[in-house]
């Protein structure tokens, strides 16, 4: 059972690659593997939304559980 509060979706055919959402993510969910984000720690998220609202590509949304 996960204890995370929310649920990160990485939409892979948005995102550039830029990494501001990893850069911005207070408990390092995301990181990035290539030139695309990926969730690497969905159990650490705090749901603090800093990914979603700072992606210039709308590549990431937070389903808030």
């Amino acid at each position: 059972m996960s204890s995370a509060k929310a649920e990160v979706e990485v939409i892979e055919r948005y995102c550039k690659g830029c990494s501001i959402c990893a850069e911005f993510c207070p408990t390092k969910v995301l990181e990035m593997d290539a030139f695309v984000v990926k969730v690497a720690k969905p159990e650490a998220c705090i749901a603090c939304m800093q990914c979603e609202l700072r992606c210039p590509d709308f590549a990431i949304k937070v389903h808030k559980k």
